[in-house]
């Protein structure tokens, strides 16, 4: 499996719950209606919770403050990936997901990269 990881945050001009309701109710099923396109055979959003929590722990470990969630999309492999972001249909999905990315996401303080899984348990 070949995943895209994408640890967001949010733009400062919206609210939290405006950003969530966005991401979940709008931008979900914008890419879940362009998989097929992508290749993609999986859509996952991890939206930060406990926040309380989370900055006892950053304080704990001297790291920075959460992001305020992940993205994850899955190819079975990445000739799969490959090939849905080479035909004129993948392209163009992926140019409406990042058109629509624009509205939500503050994309200097977000980072994204492609992943290879490995389970440990």
């Amino acid at each position: 499996m070949i995943k895209f990881v994408y640890v967001i945050r949010k733009r400062e001009d919206i609210s939290s719950e405006e950003f969530y309701r966005y991401w979940l109710q709008e931008h979900g099923p914008l890419v879940k209606s362009v998989a097929d396109e992508l290749g993609a055979c999986r859509y996952l959003q991890s939206h930060t919770v406990l926040q309380e929590l989370n900055a006892g722990l950053q304080e704990g470990r001297g790291s920075m403050a959460a992001y305020d969630g992940i993205t994850e999309l899955w190819w079975e492999s990445q000739a799969d990936m490959e090939q849905g972001l080479a035909t004129e249909a993948g392209l163009a999905a992926a140019q409406k997901l990042l058109e629509d990315e624009r509205h939500f996401i503050d994309f200097a303080n977000s980072s994204l990269f492609m992943t290879e899984e490995h389970e440990v348990f």
